[in-house]
């Protein structure tokens, strides 16, 4: 069998026109995260690094690749709302992505507006279908397999609280297709959006 691949050492370069490595991790769920500052300030910011790590109980978590607003406010109040990004909220999303001062309201600059949570302090954004609420659990700095520090922090938080819109509960289960999620692919502008006609079933087989 010929091994007609091409291969790289990440330390060495890729040799390709862009980084592949975020189109091959992909399409990837998006980390919209709202938190506030000590003193109130509202913030709101896409992470391309994010998922669900536990189911009980429910764990999630994003990247912080430098050392970003978001970071600095979960650190100083220990909370956070992740709010579902989807096809019609797009736009808004990407206008949050914005390089702004840390005194700037994401939420106002990207017309969305913020609804107080009914646990955390953190308001999460109400136009969006799904919304958990997060205490912090850890903050993790990512390290090299040589052991050398990384300027990336993974935030973990333990949910607390969920918000689903009545519309997506289809006889007791959740339509992930209904509220068409987009996710995030490689590239600086590729995102992927879930519909129904991707859908396919598979049921884990027993052992022989």
């Amino acid at each position: 069998m010929i091994d007609d691949k091409h291969f790289y050492e990440p330390s060495n370069g890729h040799r390709l026109a862009h980084d592949p490595f975020n189109a091959i991790v992909g399409p990837r769920p998006i980390g919209w995260i709202a938190s506030h500052s000590a003193n109130g300030v509202m913030n709101l910011a896409p992470y391309s690094f994010f998922n669900a790590f536990n189911y009980t109980p429910p764990i999630v978590g994003f990247a912080s690749i430098g050392r970003k607003d978001s970071l600095n406010n979960i650190e100083q109040t220990g909370e956070f709302v992740w709010n579902l990004a989807t096809r019609p909220l797009a736009e808004a999303m990407n206008l949050s992505s914005v390089s702004a001062p840390p005194e700037v309201d994401e939420f106002r600059f990207a017309g969305l507006t913020p609804i107080q949570g009914r646990i955390v302090k953190v308001a999460r954004v109400a136009e969006s279908p799904v919304a958990f609420e997060c205490r912090c659990s850890q903050i993790l700095q990512l390290t090299t397999a040589a052991g050398s520090s990384v300027e990336t922090w993974l935030v973990l938080g333990e949910v607390v609280g969920v918000h689903i819109d009545r519309a997506l509960l289809k006889g007791g289960n959740y339509d992930t297709a209904g509220a068409h999620p987009i996710l995030r692919g490689g590239g600086p502008t590729d995102y992927f959006e879930v519909m129904a006609e991707t859908l396919f079933h598979m049921r884990r087989p027993p052992y022989p």
